[in-house]
């Protein structure tokens, strides 16, 4: 079959089934869920949509990620105490080597693009 472009259904219903590792939880109690749109052959692109319910986790990136917030409403803080607000209708890029805490408002549901 040759290559065909991949659309991602934006209303499908996400399962929240991840909890959040408890040793990098800073508030709440987590959970969040993905749905898989592509991966590439050599497994170091992938995109897709994830969601998460409210609390905030530690993150250290060893990817590149591009996020495009659905719903909902959030921050990340880096560990030199900088704030990224981010609400629905904002994209962002976190470079690989970013650390930090993701700290959801409210219920996040994002698009992701990752290369690794």
């Amino acid at each position: 079959m040759p290559p065909y472009p991949r659309f991602m259904t934006l209303n499908a219903p996400i399962t929240l089934d991840h909890p959040i590792a408890p040793e990098r939880l800073i508030r709440g109690a987590p959970i969040s869920g993905a749905l898989s749109s592509f991966e590439n052959n050599d497994k170091d692109f992938y995109c897709g949509q994830w969601a998460a319910n409210e609390g905030a986790w530690r993150v250290a990136y060893t990817e590149d990620e591009l996020c495009v917030i659905l719903s909902g409403s959030g921050k990340l803080v880096a560990d030199d105490g900088t704030v990224f607000p981010f609400t629905a209708g904002d994209a962002f890029v976190i470079p690989s080597g970013f650390q930090g805490v993701w700290d959801n408002s409210e219920p996040v549901r994002k698009i992701y693009a990752i290369v690794e």
